[in-house]
């Protein structure tokens, strides 16, 4: 028996973790298709067809419901005698690399954005205690080392306001990397005493200035806790929104001090990058292929017609072959064909 599947623009990637065969997480699968993800080469996914598709279509045109390992499992399988008895051949006419925008499903949302209108008047600019925390921020690197090491009094200022903070976050995060001198030193080991098993350092071993200006902060929270009341400045977790030991999030920092909700993101392209040696970096988009995909079934022809006459009164006039595309049934032939 040979069924003939005619396909058009069938999608050859996957944009989930997992796979279709097996029962689905608590959480359902997880989303591999940002721009975060795709950073990573074992998160662009390429999809052939298999026999698992094969029989994942034979399935669907018998009027079969179920996903293909829910029905594997059921007393009733029609297929589990016949399975063996499968075989395939996909022939793409067409294969096309084409770049497609994908929706933000998961919801989430722009690390450097926000939305809503800005409210300067928070306690967290407005206390009298402001001026002394956030002026650690107008520190240079120098100064900084200096306050950390032995609690130098702040005169320098900074203006009060979100937008101006996270700013000056954005400067202090392209001050490179510190050597391992002895004044950084110092100013290292008061920070991993009071911090403990927070990493200063980047891979090459060097100091994040970034990582120091975020601790500094909450040492100088610490320092001024014995002259004010610092609850304010405070979430409800004992830590300040947006800054952690040792990053800045735009988007957290700003859903406190504006009135809208975090911006979401629309979507993104779907395309991965790459270095292959001895080609230098690859650039991998989307696959759509076209084609057709011709099943053999080796059974006997009357058997063939009893299925040809279940998938008829089925009456499934298109599908998806894989991920997306369309897909019909071309042609259907009960002569016995021996599988390959």
């Amino acid at each position: 028996m040979k069924i003939e599947i005619e396909y058009e623009a069938s999608w050859r990637n996957s944009f989930l973790d997992g796979n279709n065969n097996e029962a689905l997480p608590k959480k359902g699968r997880k989303f591999i298709g940002s721009i975060t993800a795709l950073k990573k080469s074992e998160n662009y996914i390429k999809r052939d067809v298999t026999h698992n598709t094969v029989m994942g279509i034979l399935n669907r045109l018998i009027g079969e419901q179920r996903k293909l390992y829910q029905a594997r499992e059921g007393e009733n399988y029609f297929f589990k005698e016949i399975e063996p008895l499968v075989s395939f051949n996909d022939k793409i006419k067409v294969a096309n690399s084409e770049l497609v925008y994908l929706r933000n499903m998961s919801g989430n949302t722009d690390q450097n954005s926000f939305t809503g209108m800005i409210k300067t008047n928070d306690e967290m600019f407005t206390s009298d205690y402001s001026q002394e925390f956030w002026g650690v921020l107008a520190l240079d690197i120098d100064e900084l080392l200096e306050f950390i090491a032995h609690g130098r009094e702040i005169s320098e200022s900074i203006v009060l306001d979100p937008l101006i903070i996270s700013d000056r976050f954005a400067e202090i995060g392209k001050i490179k990397a510190l050597d391992d001198e002895e004044q950084v030193l110092s100013a290292l080991n008061i920070l991993e005493k009071k911090f403990e098993g927070t990493n200063y350092k980047n891979n090459k071993g060097k100091v994040v200035p970034l990582n120091l200006y975020c601790s500094a902060l909450y040492l100088q929270l610490e320092r001024l806790s014995s002259e004010y009341d610092l609850s304010s400045a405070l979430t409800k977790s004992g830590t300040i929104t947006g800054i952690s030991k040792r990053l800045f999030t735009k988007k957290d920092f700003m859903n406190r001090f504006t009135t809208g909700e975090k911006k979401k993101i629309f979507g993104n392209p779907y395309i991965a990058k790459s270095f292959v040696e001895g080609e230098g970096q690859v650039t991998s988009i989307l696959t759509k292929a076209s084609g057709t995909l011709e099943i053999i079934i080796d059974i006997k022809r009357d058997e063939a017609k009893a299925l040809k006459k279940m998938i008829e009164n089925a009456g499934v006039s298109s599908f998806y072959l894989g991920k997306k595309g369309l897909a019909y049934v071309r042609s259907i032939s009960t002569k016995e064909v021996k599988k390959k």
